[in-house]
């Protein structure tokens, strides 16, 4: 099986910006369908971004919209999320989570869909 272990998060200015990496081992990312979800005091776990096992279709929560890219390397075994134009509302744990499938990004929007998990890793915009 494969393991996912997220770095990048930190705290950041409204309107900055991170850059999310997730990075895997124990199987190839190739055969795997990826996702980005984040969590927020208070709330429930929310879709943010996924990208189907080439890379070649994406999905995006409204939220985020515009301002956040997903992307893959799949020669680096890595998975990325590039944040822009941060706001405050942003400020959650953010997950990465794969799912052993060629299925599009339009159906990798919720959480059950996905089998494997990273632990995590903090994103705080101030204001």
């Amino acid at each position: 099986q494969v393991q996912l272990v997220e770095s990048g998060g930190g705290l950041v200015q409204a309107g900055g910006s991170l850059r999310l990496s997730c990075a895997a081992s124990g199987s190839p990312l190739g055969v795997y369908g990826l996702g980005w979800f984040r969590q927020a005091p208070g709330k429930e776990r929310e879709f943010i971004a996924s990208i189907n096992s080439s890379g070649r279709d994406t999905s995006y929560a409204d939220s985020v919209k515009g301002r956040f890219t997903i992307s893959r390397d799949n020669a680096k075994n890595e998975l990325y999320l590039q944040m822009n134009s941060l706001k405050p509302e942003d400020t959650a744990v953010y997950y990465c989570a794969g799912a052993l499938t060629l299925i599009s990004s339009m159906f990798l929007t919720t959480a059950s869909k996905y089998d494997y998990w990273g632990q995590g890793t903090q994103v705080t915009v101030s204001s």
